[in-house]
């Protein structure tokens, strides 16, 4: 398949892509705060659980692995790779190094992970990724993000997309604004709308084939300590007048973070950029806890109950499809 049909694929209308990338230091976060040990067992566990969810073949498009679970066999004797790609879904990986300290800028960010990409990206597609995941992190303060933030972060996305597509494989372009801190709705509005500009500059520059990649963004949202709250009507419409201003139309579409939502919040808001959405672009959802935090309470409770844990899983994940097609209510929550 070429890499154009598989970013097609991964922003299909009724699916989205699960987030289960967390590193061990992050899993080992998400675990301790349900009382589970953080070994390798109960990690893969949790995830062969999600994977194994009816969900995984209506609402799933693709899944984005850390490396220990990409090599990682399931209980059945099978790769995780081949127990995902079973149910017509995409297995992808994270291939980013995480966020260091920006050397030149007080407490910024940028990502490292670019050295040896080429022969691990390589290997990745052996192992049966079709896609891949970069993230870069910007914050919003009184001077921040710097220009020299946004441009570090916007080449080292362009240069990971552009040896990851030589991989035969679609690369996921990730440039979160952060909603820590207390500016308001348009402070994001405009700080997202320069750093996805910036973006689009370097992957042209890098001659990146902008038809097979997927955006992931974040929605447009007032920082969470900021005292103003926003509509969800709002969001909606400036999130949607971002894309529209600074997304090129080559790209096939939008897979949303979900950056400190709640479950719900996540949905709704996703659910109301679809109601409102004029444009060819497909909107849908590519999250972590928005799609697991219940799940994993469930499953913390009985390891062993795998049909409760779909059950919740199930819910949360057609739910997130719905919205994708802008189908969601309220009432479907009860």
């Amino acid at each position: 398949m070429s890499i154009e049909n598989i970013a097609k694929q991964m922003v299909a209308k009724g699916k989205g892509i699960l987030a289960a990338d967390e590193s061990t230091g992050t899993m080992e976060k998400r675990l301790k705060s349900v009382n589970v040990e953080c070994t390798e067992t109960n990690r893969l566990n949790f995830r062969e659980t999600l994977f194994t969810s009816s969900s995984m073949r209506d609402n799933i498009s693709g899944v984005i692995l850390f490396d220990e679970t990409l090599r990682q066999k399931s209980s059945s004797g099978i790769t995780i790779p081949e127990l995902i790609s079973k149910s017509g879904v995409l297995p992808g990986i994270k291939v980013d190094k995480g966020a260091k300290p920006l050397a030149g800028s007080k407490n910024e960010k940028i990502t490292e992970g670019l050295d040896g990409l080429k022969a691990r990206v390589e290997e990745y597609h052996k192992l049966g990724a079709r896609f891949a995941k970069w993230r870069a992190v910007l914050s919003i303060s009184a001077d921040q993000p710097s220009m020299l933030s946004i441009k570090a972060n916007a080449h080292a996305l362009a240069r990971y997309a552009s040896i990851v597509q030589e991989a035969d494989m679609v690369p996921i372009i990730e440039p979160e604004v952060l909603m820590d801190g207390d500016h308001n709705i348009d402070k994001c509005y405009e700080v997202t709308s320069r750093v996805l500009n910036e973006c689009y500059k370097e992957l042209e520059l890098h001659n990146v084939n902008l038809k097979g990649t997927v955006l992931k963004p974040n929605m447009i949202l007032p920082g969470k300590d900021c005292k103003s709250k926003s509509s969800t009507k709002e969001i909606a419409k400036k999130t949607l007048e971002c894309i529209k201003n600074n997304m090129p139309k080559e790209v096939p579409g939008v897979a949303f973070l979900s950056g400190g939502q709640s479950e719900i919040e996540a949905t709704r808001n996703l659910n109301e950029i679809n109601k409102i959405n004029d444009t060819s672009f497909h909107f849908t959802f590519s999250y972590g806890r928005a799609l697991q935090q219940s799940a994993l309470k469930t499953w913390a409770k009985s390891m062993d109950d795998k049909e409760n844990v779909h059950k919740i899983f199930n819910h949360r994940a057609k739910m997130n499809g719905l919205s994708s097609k802008a189908e969601w209510t309220e009432k479907l929550e009860q």
